[in-house]
């Protein structure tokens, strides 16, 4: 091996700690981007030893075996093999096992031995198994296996101090091999039998645990209520937040602008930069808030027992207990959801989850429910103790999840499947979770949302702005100048299929750029009524605005269409790539935009006579 920047590879079984550990070698500096070709996340991060050397680590995919089940693990072994097109082979690979739960995962390790390459196993989680009364011969076990052994606690500052230091030696020599399936059976219980002694019970707390958490009753209830103050805090904690990003973009702007003189610039930045933008930042409070506590869920153990807990309400449903994670990530944003079901082994379970997912209330329509919730729901506590807005905002999402597994439960019966299954999957050990992990996953989230903010969003804005600025109005206008424009007259050409539903035709301008990401629809109201003569401000005012101009049957109606309508492209090329079919992708918009319609339909009549 060279004195110049080492590649290496960290492998290792789901569950392992694997990622905490990655992220305590690589800190900030670490970069996630896609595998060419695929929507598998790529993840490399840079380390600088104390001797002065760069070890550039790539976090592959989990994975339990290179007899692979699914696209991440293929790429896992591609990558480990030297023949992923475009990635180097690795000259060293990391490969991290829970100490906690050897038996499973040794026998992955002996299987990453045969590729004869320099290896390290890194066992993590020495603290945890420490406590379980779980005694590890190391010495014993780095002689059996002829590779060095390093114990490590990714959650501690200086847990990977031992490892960066075998890691700055050059000394790694190649490591022997193992042979046939039927050897690593064998090895495996012979090394748990040489280096590893197991108290008589292990895991107390968490049979404590699991004892209340996966109660039919008790484990259900718990859930729920974990769903219903996750909402609660998004409305709740945000506010604050929110609040003060508004009123910064909107100094920011009158800043920005007083100096320029009426024209096309001005106008471009005050109604279109600063009101279309502003409109779409004040909501990352809440989005980030949502992405927390999907992080810590993750992070501590719960989601794996959760899908444990929900697979014979959600078999029912026609779908399984895998789906689960899935469709909670799509809460977050269905394109990781979607990308998640690989996770899912049977084929035909796994195209239903995708064609479910986007029913799953993801982030990018927060700012379309904020805006209409404000606008017209009242702020008033309900009991003494919840929030009005955050229990419609809780009921918007019921509506999500209740209609995938409507949806599922017809695909199901369509195809007539009678099968059993039986689910099995692993349940790691509760854990606190790490902040650093917490801070890391909640910057890359700012970060994809801020790209797309300031990419995508900002491209349509402009383009919108130069829509509804040209051809300019008539000298003799009665009506606002937007109204001659190209986005008034796309407006008003679209308005005949929609008035059924109640929408006007500044509503049908925002369902343009809105099918690029959904977020941009409330970017593109703001833009919309600051070109109709609206003040200046509309980024701050655009709730009170429509409030005044819109009836409470319009707002639910448009609320109904935001539940299931498929106004987002960025999904359905996810699920052409995924599914590699056309056929499904159209099948996906059509019945969504179908439902998405009816929905519309069904509320604006309904609350139209009750209003």
């Amino acid at each position: 091996m060279s004195t110049a920047a080492l590649r290496i590879a960290l492998v290792g079984n789901p569950n392992c700690g694997k990622t905490a550990l990655f992220n305590q070698l690589t800190g900030s500096r670490q970069k996630v981007a896609n595998y060419a070709g695929v929507t598998v996340e790529r993840k490399e991060g840079r380390v600088l030893t104390p001797s002065g050397r760069v070890l550039q680590l790539l976090d592959l995919p989990g994975a339990y075996s290179f007899d692979a089940a699914s696209p991440d693990e293929v790429i896992t072994r591609d990558v480990c093999h030297g023949r992923y097109p475009g990635e180097a082979a690795p000259d060293l690979i990391v490969c991290v096992a829970d100490a906690t739960n050897l038996r499973l995962h040794l026998r992955f390790v002996l299987e990453v031995q045969r590729l004869g390459r320099p290896m390290v196993l890194a066992l993590n989680m020495m603290d945890a198994a420490a406590r379980r009364g779980v005694r590890i011969d190391v010495a014993e076990l780095q002689r059996q296996l002829g590779i060095p052994v390093i114990e490590t606690v990714a959650v501690r500052r200086d847990g990977a101090a031992a490892l960066i230091a075998r890691l700055d030696r050059q000394d790694l020599p190649p490591a022997p091999t193992v042979t046939t399936d039927h050897d690593l059976h064998i090895a495996v219980r012979a090394l748990l039998a040489a280096t590893v002694t197991m108290p008589s019970r292990t895991g107390s707390v968490d049979d404590a645990l699991d004892r209340i958490t996966l109660h039919p009753v008790f484990g259900l209830a718990i859930l729920a209520v974990l769903m219903f103050l996750i909402f609660q805090a998004v409305f709740s904690w945000a506010q604050p937040l929110m609040d003060g990003i508004g009123a910064g973009i909107a100094a920011l702007g009158a800043l920005a602008t007083q100096s320029l003189p009426d024209g096309a610039l001005k106008s471009l930045l005050v109604n279109g930069v600063f009101s279309g933008l502003g409109s779409v930042l004040v909501f990352l409070p809440q989005i980030l808030i949502l992405f927390l506590f999907i992080l810590v869920l993750e992070e501590s153990g719960y989601l794996p027992r959760a899908a444990f807990l929900l697979d014979r309400l959600m078999f029912k449903a026609g779908l399984t207990g895998r789906a689960f994670i899935p469709l909670l990530s799509s809460f977050a944003c269905a394109i990781p959801g979607i990308m998640a079901t690989r996770s899912i082994q049977d084929p035909r379970d796994r195209l239903t989850t995708i064609l479910v997912a986007p029913l799953m209330t993801c982030s990018a329509r927060l700012p379309v429910y904020t805006l209409l919730i404000a606008a017209f729901i009242p702020q008033r506590t309900v009991w003494g103790l919840f929030n009005l807005q955050g229990i419609v905002l809780f009921g918007l999402y019921f509506a999500g999840v209740t209609s995938a597994l409507t949806v599922a439960s017809v695909i199901k019966r369509l195809r007539k499947d009678k099968s059993e299954h039986a689910l099995l999957m692993e349940l790691p050990s509760y854990r606190i979770p790490n902040p650093r992990d917490i801070a890391i996953g909640l910057k890359e989230r700012a970060e994809i949302f801020l790209k797309r903010v300031g990419g995508i969003i900002l491209t349509l804005i402009i383009l919108l702005w130069f829509l509804s600025s040209f051809p300019a109005a008539p000298v003799d206008a009665a009506l606002p100048a937007i109204n001659y424009s190209l986005a008034g007259r796309i407006g008003h050409f679209m308005q005949p299929l929609f008035a059924p539903i109640g929408f006007g035709w500044q509503i049908c301008v925002a369902l343009i750029p809105g099918l690029a990401a959904r977020e941009v629809a409330v970017s593109a109201l703001g833009t919309v009524y600051a070109m109709s003569g609206s003040d200046d401000a509309v980024a701050t005012q655009l709730g009170p605005m429509i409030a005044h101009q819109w009836s409470l049957a319009t707002a639910l109606s448009l609320l109904a269409w935001y539940v299931f309508a498929p106004q987002c492209l960025s999904t359905l090329a996810i699920i052409r790539r995924e599914t590699g079919s056309w056929k499904i992708v159209a099948i996906a918009a059509g019945y969504l935009f179908a439902l998405a319609y009816a929905g519309a339909f069904v509320t604006f009549r309904i609350a139209s006579l009750w209003s």
